[in-house]
């Protein structure tokens, strides 16, 4: 009885078995789901991202020429300065003496001068008379009055009040030399003494203070120097990235840029590039090592009407922006309105039929790598059209334009309105076929079912 028992159950767990099998739920191949999208005509920005910190556009660094004391200090960080305001006076002692000493050597010149000119006139009118004696003479001679020796001893006068005179003038020449020199002296002296008083040289904020009341400074005169603060005009904010030698080619001064602020993470902001530096800045161990990175200085101007009405921020300050605070840039490189398909839709010819599910992890590490792929336009590239008759895919070849996060421009290869696979990314990339039964999904139930799983 148990065995008649047994051998009905066998029999009808085998005839559900053949049942499940000729209805496809057993055995066969497990046809795979996708999503479809339609290719159209969109807007494609390819843009060029990269990271740096906000700076302001104008920005002064002062320090001192002189070494010394700091004797007063009348501003603290974040003060708003006008131009030829004072800000801090550094210890004048030894410099105010070396000014007297010029000015007192000066005063000695001017004396000397005085006195040259003084021997000028006394040495003019022994000359005169020297010379008036002499033409006597010269008339006594030739009329036999006076003697040789008396004609020969008054020309020797006249030779010797001559040569007087010409050292006279030349004393003067020289004393006012001196003098002009005494005064060339004091003006230096002066211009020493004045640069212990420091001046803002132009209108702004102080946006780092380097020193307290008291600190000894060392001055500029035959090194560098001790800053002792940092004057910026903050009205007007740039950006300061690095963008690196494989997408420097695609940036233009004037391209469009938006900003995003750290310390601002709801908002964006409009900027346009307004400098990209000639020489690269290269981040490595050694100068000539492989393993160096080598990115370009860009600089993007803040534009002030897209941060007009922003509230928070640097209250205190021109604009809502320190500083030093952390940015992200996507930079406008190139617009194209044409037909364009999901990123990734697009794949290349090398990719890997793998189906290892740990190979498969990340993918969206994966599709950054194979967005990376798609840039280089020598590889063929490739998207899967859906036949919605046939439910099966057929492998096409492309040729792609530029491409942002979302879509990709396509050349040439498809038409306006087909269908193409748009998803999963992992079955684009390593599951689907030329020729391939897949089943039709919307986004929604695909992502319903994989969580279920």
């Amino acid at each position: 009885m148990k065995l008649k028992h047994i051998l009905i159950a066998v029999g009808v767990l085998l005839a559900l078995l053949i049942g499940a099998k000729l209805a496809g739920l057993i055995g066969g191949d497990k046809i795979e789901k996708v999503t479809v999208d339609k290719a159209g005509e969109k807007k494609v920005v390819e843009t060029v991202t990269a990271s740096g910190k906000i700076q302001p556009e104008t920005e002064v660094k002062l320090s001192s020429e002189v070494s010394g004391e700091v004797t007063q200090l009348l501003v603290k960080e974040g003060d708003v300065v006008k131009k030829g305001q004072l800000l801090c006076k550094v210890r004048p002692d030894v410099l105010q003496s070396g000014y007297e000493r010029a000015v007192a050597s000066y005063n000695s010149q001017k004396a000397s001068v005085t006195s040259s000119q003084q021997q000028l006139v006394q040495s003019q009118a022994n000359f005169e008379n020297a010379e008036a004696t002499y033409k006597r003479n010269v008339e006594l001679y030739n009329k036999k009055v006076i003697s040789a020796a008396e004609f020969d001893a008054a020309k020797a006068a006249y030779l010797t009040a001559k040569a007087t005179l010409a050292g006279a003038k030349a004393n003067l020449t020289g004393a006012k030399f001196g003098l002009e020199q005494s005064g060339a002296n004091v003006k230096e002296a002066g211009a020493n003494l004045a640069k212990t008083t420091i001046y803002s040289p132009v209108d702004g904020v102080v946006s780092k203070l380097s020193i307290e009341l008291g600190d000894r400074i060392l001055g500029t005169s035959q090194m560098a120097g001790t800053e002792i603060m940092r004057i910026s005009n903050l009205t007007t904010m740039e950006v300061n990235v690095e963008v690196n030698e494989n997408d420097i080619n695609r940036v233009n001064v004037g391209d469009s840029a938006s900003i995003e602020i750290d310390a601002f993470a709801d908002k964006k902001f409009k900027g346009v590039v307004t400098e990209i530096a000639s020489s690269s800045t290269s981040v490595g161990a050694a100068t000539n090592s492989v393993d160096q990175v080598t990115n370009f200085s860009v600089k993007v101007r803040l534009l002030a009407d897209s941060y007009s009405a922003v509230k928070g921020g640097a209250k205190d300050l021109p604009s809502p922006f320190r500083p030093g605070l952390s940015a992200t840039v996507d930079i406008e490189s190139e617009t194209f309105t044409g037909l364009a398909v999901p990123i990734q839709s697009v794949f290349t010819g090398d990719k890997d039929k793998s189906t290892d599910p740990m190979k498969n992890a990340g993918n969206d590490q994966n599709m950054d790598k194979q967005k990376s792929k798609l840039n280089d336009k020598k590889v063929k590239q490739y998207v899967y059209l859906f036949d919605s008759k046939a439910t099966t895919v057929k492998k096409v070849e492309v040729t792609t334009g530029i491409q942002d996060d979302q879509f990709i421009i396509v050349k040439s290869g498809i038409k306006s309105g087909q269908e193409i696979v748009s998803g999963p990314y992992s079955a684009i990339q390593n599951k689907l076929k030329d020729g391939m039964k897949v089943e039709k999904t919307t986004k929604d139930k695909l992502f319903s079912a994989d969580g279920k799983k």
